[in-house]
Formats: C-alpha cells, structure tokens, sequence
C-alpha cells in the first residue's frame, strides 16, 4: 500500500490553483458528486467542522468517500488546539483548516499538532490514510497539508510574523469574519474591508506564499488575477443558480 498523494498539496506545489467545494455533507453525496469533480477538475472538498456537524465519528467515512475519487478532504476545526489537529488527521483529513490564527506563536501552534516531529509534535499514532504504508510517521507530513485562517484584523497587523512560519501550505483570507473584526458585520465589501483582505492577499502572495480564499463564479477569476492559489466556493450559488433556470425554463413552457 503506497500513501494517497494529497492532490491539492501536489497542485500547489507546482504552481497550480486547488479548487475547493463547500456544502456537500454526507459521505454518499461525496460519491455522487465524484465523477462530476473528476470531469470538471475540482480538487478537494471542504468538510465543516467549525460550525457544521462534522465530527471525529463522521470522518471516517466523509474521508473515505474522498479518497474513492481522488479529492483531497479538507477539514475546519473549532479551535488551535494540537490534539484536535492531530486528531482529525489520524481520521483521515488530508488538509486541516485552523480558525483565528493572528499571531505567528497561533500559526507555530498549527505545525506543532500538524506535523511529526522534527518539525511538529504530531502523536505518533497510525493515521487512517497510512493504513498498511511502511515508515508513515517518516512520510505523513509530505502529504498533509495545513491552513490557516487570516480573518481578524489582528492577523492583518501580525501578518509579516504569521507568513515566517514554515509547514503552512494555505494562508486563508475569510471575508466574513475579518469584515466583523472591524465592526462591518455583513459588510465584506466595504472599501475599508476590501481593501484590508486585498492587502492581505497581496502581502501573502508577496511572500511567496500560497493565498487562499472564499470565491464564486463572479469574481473568482480577479481573485486568481490577484495570485490566489486556494479557491473555496459554496454548491449553494450553483444551487440557487440551477433552481433558479430550471425554474424559469418550467414557467416558460406552460
């Protein structure tokens, strides 16, 4: 048994865009949706774990329903916490996303419960992806990737420090919460706002790091103009979108 490569850490690493898909939660709509991911060239799916359902119970099999097509499982946490990482990659995550990460001691604390030693603390305990492979706590880390969360305005100020931080694969812009910590709650493109992500994503990009954050069919070709390189999108727009011409196209035809 050889280790699953980690599709969206390869893509990264060759200087493609890893495109991501939020809102599927169960493991049979995974299956569903895998030949339509392997046809249009979707890479991963984004398991919410923050304010959604998913628990260590339920990884397993949302995991495992990724790995039958190939996607990468990339799960949000509640909290910067080493077990809770570790955890949730002994589950069979091959990507954890860490909330609120503003300072670089908070991104230091992410490799710690992310990665094996020597350079992180992970538990040596067999992980679900490394099921029958030989050495895993000696190749697991080149296969796990790690995100962090760029969305208060104290991160905006101690970004330099964050971005110092080696092991972070993603460095992720969250418009919601980074508008909030300004006191503009539902106010993502608020100039002040704006031009507050804007800045992030561009500092990271800079860095020569890769930045990542949430898109739609809109505007994520600006976003991929600006240098982001990690796309997260909702099915909820191509649902609505969908309904909604499907909709029309019925009135249309009585």
């Amino acid at each position: 048994m050889e280790l699953r490569n980690n599709r969206i850490k390869h893509k990264l690493a060759a200087g493609g865009v890893a495109t991501v898909v939020s809102g599927i939660t169960h493991p049979d709509d995974i299956d569903a949706f895998g030949p339509i991911a392997e046809a249009t060239g979707i890479d991963g799916v984004w398991l919410e774990g923050e304010h959604g359902a998913v628990d260590a119970a339920e990884l397993g099999n949302l995991t495992r329903a990724c790995d039958i097509w190939g996607l990468t499982s990339v799960v949000r946490v509640n909290d910067n916490h080493q077990g809770l990482i570790y955890r949730t990659l002994d589950r069979g995550a091959q990507a954890v996303v860490v909330p609120h990460v503003n300072t670089r001691a908070e991104a230091d604390n992410v490799v710690a419960g992310g990665k094996f030693a020597p350079a992180g603390k992970r538990g040596m305990y067999t992980s679900r992806q490394y099921f029958g492979v030989d050495g895993y706590v000696h190749s697991g880390n080149d296969e796990t990737c790690l995100i962090v969360l760029i969305e208060d305005i104290a991160a905006h100020a101690n970004l330099d420090e964050i971005l110092a931080v080696d092991h972070i694969d993603v460095f992720f812009v969250a418009p919601s919460d980074f508008a909030a910590s300004m006191g503009r709650i539902g106010e993502t493109g608020h100039p002040a706002v704006k031009e507050k992500i804007e800045d992030s994503i561009r500092r990271i990009v800079a860095a020569g790091k890769v930045a990542g954050t949430l898109t739609d069919n809109d505007d994520v070709a600006d976003y991929v103009a600006m240098g982001v390189r990690f796309v997260l999108t909702a099915t909820k727009g191509w649902l609505q979108a969908g309904a909604a011409g499907f909709a029309a196209a019925a009135r249309g035809g009585s």
